[in-house]
């Protein structure tokens, strides 16, 4: 199973770089950003909720393409990470995470 894992993960990772090739060119340090709204998206959703995770990155993917299309686009990317930043503060475990509190 652990194989077979790593091989289906080996084949979203590749069919995701296909996919992403024509969109950026490759330089050692576009994985950054991209790994950055990624992680973004999902601490926005709920990091312990996949569909939450899903519905941050539409969430953020929204907010960019708009604030791009209707603003300045140099500053699309401020405004993603501001609006994980307005999220964490009204809640802070994401959009459809638990809070959990532990208690002493």
């Amino acid at each position: 199973m652990a194989l077979l894992a790593f091989a289906i993960a080996g084949l979203i990772g590749g069919l995701a770089g296909a996919l992403m090739a024509p969109l950026a060119p490759p330089f050692y340090e576009n994985g950054i950003a991209l790994g950055l709204k990624g992680f973004a998206a999902a601490i926005a959703g709920g990091l312990g909720n996949p569909i939450g995770a899903v519905l941050g990155g539409l969430l953020i993917g929204l907010v960019e393409s708009l604030s791009a299309g209707y603003g300045a686009s140099g500053y699309k990317d401020a405004v993603s990470f501001l609006l994980l930043v307005a999220v964490l503060i009204v809640r802070p475990a994401g959009l459809l995470g638990k809070l959990q509190v532990k208690r002493v």
